[in-house]
């Protein structure tokens, strides 16, 4: 194994702010890209201002931008977009999130950037794409859930359509930039050029929705919302117990005998309503009262220790802390600590995915506003102090 990331060598320019561009840059800095992230004079990325704070600094923001580099450029001065294509030269890749069209408009576009280092790769992530009917509309995350059709399959049957409890549409769509670079970066290895990466929050969540257009497309079923439950296989969702309320997780008939036995039900498995996941689904609210006249006289744990004896999924409704505080997540290295210059000890997620190799690991703590800036453009660049003692009176950077 080697202390090296898999992308070690690779240096990004992350005009991103809020989620989904930064969420996109953290996971390539988790592998050990280098990530300039370029942030607005005096007020830096809008994240920065979120609640709540730990020594002045935003809890939300520290998690987005963990291992990353902050120089300031006020991209409406002529002398900032200079420096921005003089860094993109030496650049592996650029990230940015501006209404579509902008980049284009200040001169800092594909088109221009790949001009001057055609193997760049360069990536736009935005609500609806750079090209179609909607391309030019503003979306945040909850535009994208509602128009994906992830809302109207969300909720109670009887309940409105309801937003899932994170921000997915931003989370995935910048999952996929992170996917999409790689893959570019990958292609350039063969090719010897850079690539164009467009990336849309709606087509993102859209792509997630397998089962409801399984539905949709394979069953000519308009899909709807049917609360905790799976809307295809049964009983496979919440249920009640007698201290609260659990998961059971059950996909298939020989799944469901071995469950109706550690019920003391056997005969439920050839019961013409149960003996077949179709007809189970149909008979839902049948099976489900049966099963919590079982599930209701036991605790959870009980209830949850006899299914995992017999084999079967089940599992207790965790709480965000009790998730954060489990062995499991400990253990699995979720959760690190790093220290921050003024926030102190600091707690980062990390990402999931494990190399036997090359592991990604958080590389430092997040930056402070503009903290590297003098840093980059004397390194990179070459400029002297008083040069950029000069941007800095002019309030370029």
């Amino acid at each position: 194994m080697t202390d090296e990331g898999a992308l070690k060598g690779i240096r990004v320019l992350d005009l991103t702010r809020m989620l989904a561009g930064p969420f996109c840059t953290a996971l390539l800095a988790d592998a050990g890209a280098e990530v300039i992230k370029v942030e607005r004079p005096g007020s830096g990325d809008d994240a920065r201002q979120f609640p709540p704070k730990k020594g002045g600094e935003s809890g939300y923001f520290m998690l987005l931008n963990r291992g990353k580099k902050s120089i300031t450029l006020n991209l409406k001065s002529p002398d900032a977009i200079r420096i921005l294509r003089d860094l993109a030269a030496g650049a592996d890749v650029v990230v940015e999130n501006f209404k579509p069209g902008l980049a284009n408009d200040l001169g800092i576009g594909y088109s221009s950037l790949s001009a001057i280092n055609p193997r760049l790769v360069y990536a736009s992530i935005s609500g609806f794409g750079q090209e179609g009917p909607l391309a030019s509309r503003p979306a945040y995350d909850i535009i994208a859930q509602a128009m994906s059709g992830l809302m109207s399959i969300t909720g109670e049957p009887d309940g409105p359509p309801t937003r899932v409890g994170e921000s997915v549409g931003d989370l995935i769509a910048g999952l996929y930039c992170a996917w999409g670079i790689t893959v570019a970066l990958q292609a350039r290895e063969r090719s010897g050029r850079g690539q164009y990466v467009d990336v849309a929050m709606l087509d993102s969540v859209f792509s997630f929705l397998v089962t409801a257009m399984t539905q949709y497309a394979y069953g000519g079923i308009e899909p709807k919302r049917v609360g905790n439950r799976h809307p295809i296989s049964t009983p496979f969702g919440v249920f009640k117990a007698g201290d609260g309320h659990m998961v059971i997780a059950i996909a298939n008939d020989p799944m469901f005998a071995r469950f109706a036995e550690a019920i003391g039900q056997p005969a439920l498995a050839t019961d013409d309503r149960f003996r077949a996941d179709e007809l189970r689904t149909k008979h839902e609210p049948e099976l489900r009262a049966i099963i919590e006249t079982w599930t209701g006289a036991r605790t959870v744990a009980e209830t949850i220790a006899t299914l995992e004896a017999a084999g079967v999924p089940a599992g207790p409704i965790w709480s965000v802390g009790e998730a954060a505080r489990s062995q499991h997540i400990r253990e699995r290295g979720m959760l690190t600590e790093v220290t921050h210059p003024t926030a102190g000890p600091i707690t980062l997620l990390q990402q999931p995915v494990r190399f036997s190799d090359t592991p990604a690991r958080i590389q430092g703590p997040p930056p402070l506003l503009g903290e590297h800036t003098e840093q980059v453009l004397s390194g990179l660049l070459g400029l002297d102090s008083e040069t950029i003692g000069r941007l800095r009176a002019n309030r370029v950077i």
